[in-house]
């Protein structure tokens, strides 16, 4: 039965934070009003944009936004996958170097035959949003919670479709995520439509939103094609990439793309009217930016340009450096010491990105940026990539294995199935033959500014001798810094996450000391958070700081986790006298 068509208007999520400023160091330092952020997170995009030169369908939601800020057309994923990426985001590390490189962790363990685990970072380690937390800010996300380890109670003030930085106390600054999901790879399967599952109501003072939450791409769950939306006629021609079929298949696929661009945007201009409305605009800085790159075959999940490369908009109060671009390149590693450099506060020592913005800023712009390949659902391979401005270095630790993995997942997209199609047929030009190629070189390097597709392998070619050295050796200089083994065997990973035990680690529970009205709250597992209430109902878990006051009668909730081990159980306490 075909759904109705619903108006999509988010007003509402925010999720996720991260940073920008201006180029005053006065300007990117705290102030008597602390700042406010707000993270606008889309899925599966390269630069598909007019801000970054693509002109195919227009988005004037992002286009103000871009006309008002600064883009950064250098902004590179640590993978070619979201849940990878997202560990480096709310980390400031490496996936490779957490055990977060595996695309996913908790899944596909009767093909892997691994148990579930998680990533686990040293001690001191602690989601960005706790870190923000601490330092007064309420901090919210919005649907997506995918870091390749469940987020502690303390991560965040509300992580759920109702979370707002309404429910703040007024005065309060926050830090907000919000995750559009409307350019994911699923929204190119057939039958094309908007994911649905359920449309809920928000009440936040007088007024009632409307909140259209995404799904998965079951046909069930969409909205009739002929009922959607359409924000670019189905008559365009699209430029299609040279490893790609120009034929009916891709061209339906790309007008799916960018149409579903164009109601990402839609959603974009509706969250940013309800922060206009709100007074909040010019007191709060704007990050838009892509999970990785785009959704299309031979994009996601591989770490060519097209896999890694995202776009990024930044928009500061009052417009600083509005209508510029900076150049500088930008890993995902760098989003949680900037944001902290731009409330005013030192990014941590274990965190292996840099601050591009605000009082940390680092001195030296980055010279390059790396990623990394793994395991994706039931299929492994191994492989390292390191950039600079210009050429792209590539190791495969798996020669022997092809460069096509066949994910069950992907193949749902039409083009994907055209292109195996055209393969079995053999009417695959060389080219788009190219990533069908049964083994792999152990070396790679592409002249990304001039081979934009990384289709011209230059490791061989003499001329280019001492690039390939010298990214060869920053390649061995990055994996020694962050203790990553491309070789190692995932069992052999998990081993090394669990310190050789045969099950998951657990955090030990809370000790909770009286001394009269005063709590203090410990816990013997080094690095654990640790979460308290003292009103079950309350919206949030508080983050134990130090110790607190009392009230005789009063109950006390408290559990403690280390991220990557089982939490502890709740321990309910009463004080009495």
């Amino acid at each position: 039965m075909k759904l109705k068509k619903i108006s999509i208007l988010i007003i509402l999520l925010l999720s996720f934070a991260f940073f920008a400023s201006c180029d005053s160091s006065k300007k990117e330092t705290k102030k008597s009003k602390p700042i406010n952020i707000l993270w606008l997170v889309t899925e599966d995009m390269g630069a598909y944009i007019p801000p970054f030169g693509d002109n195919t369908v227009a988005t004037p939601n992002l286009t103000r936004l871009a006309n008002e800020g600064v883009i950064f057309p250098n902004l590179y994923s640590t993978s070619g996958v979201c849940a990878p990426s997202r560990a480096a985001i709310a980390t400031g590390m490496y996936p490779s170097s957490i055990g977060a490189n595996h695309m996913r962790t908790t899944s596909n363990t009767e093909v892997t035959g691994l148990p579930k685990y998680e990533a686990v970072p040293p001690p001191e380690v602690k989601m960005i949003s706790e870190l923000l937390r601490k330092e007064g800010y309420y901090c919210t996300n919005n649907y997506k919670t995918d870091y390749q380890f469940k987020a502690p109670l303390t991560a965040w003030d509300e992580s759920s479709p109702y979370a707002h930085w309404k429910n703040r106390d007024e005065n309060q600054p926050f830090f907000a995520v919000v995750n559009f999901t409307e350019t994911h790879e699923s929204g190119l399967f057939e039958p094309y439509g908007f994911r649905q599952i359920e449309t809920r109501h928000y009440q936040s003072g007088e007024r009632t939103y409307k909140w259209k939450q995404n799904g998965l791409p079951e046909s069930k769950n969409r909205i009739a094609e002929e009922e959607n939306p359409v924000h670019i006629s189905k008559d365009t021609k699209f430029k299609v990439p040279p490893y790609l079929p120009d034929n009916k298949v891709t061209q339906r696929d790309l007008w799916k793309l960018y149409n579903n661009i164009a109601e990402m945007d839609k959603q974009v201009g509706a969250v940013l009217k309800q922060l206009e409305d709100d007074g909040l605009l010019e007191n709060t800085i704007i990050v838009f930016y892509g999970d990785h790159g785009g959704p299309l075959p031979r994009e996601k999940r591989l770490i060519y340009d097209s896999g890694l490369n995202t776009p990024m908009i930044v928009r500061f109060p009052d417009k600083i450096r509005a209508g510029t671009k900076d150049n500088q390149l930008v890993s995902f590693v760098d989003f949680a010491p900037t944001l902290l450099s731009l409330i005013g506060e030192k990014p941590k020592d274990y965190m292996q990105g840099q601050a591009i913005l605000g009082k940390y800023k680092s001195e030296k712009p980055r010279k390059y940026i790396h990623a990394a390949a793994d395991r994706f659902d039931a299929e492994t391979d191994a492989i390292r990539a390191v950039r600079d401005h210009q050429f792209k270095y590539i190791r495969n630790y798996m020669p022997e294995k092809g460069y096509y993995l066949p994910i069950t997942y992907r193949e749902k997209i039409p083009t994907m199935q055209e292109l195996l199609r055209l393969k079995d047929e053999g009417k695959l030009n060389e080219t788009q033959m190219q990533w069908f190629r049964t083994s792999k070189p152990k070396e790679e390097l592409f002249d990304c500014v001039n081979d934009p597709y990384e289709l011209n392998n230059l490791a061989e070619n003499p001329a280019y001798e001492n690039k390939l050295k010298e990214l060869s050796s920053e390649m061995d200089r990055w994996l020694t810094v962050i203790n990553d083994n491309p070789k190692l065997p995932e069992a052999d990973l998990v081993k090394k996450l669990w310190n050789n035990q045969d099950n998951k680690p657990a955090t030990e529970e809370p000790i909770v000391n009286f001394d009269k009205d005063k709590v203090e709250i410990l816990c013997n597992t080094e690095g654990a958070s640790i979460a308290y209430k003292t009103n079950l109902k309350a919206k949030s878990w508080s983050v134990y700081s130090g110790p607190f006051m009392l009230k005789d009668n009063e109950t006390l909730w408290v559990q403690a986790h280390r991220i990557g081990y089982k939490p502890s159980k709740t321990i309910t306490i009463k004080q009495t006298k």
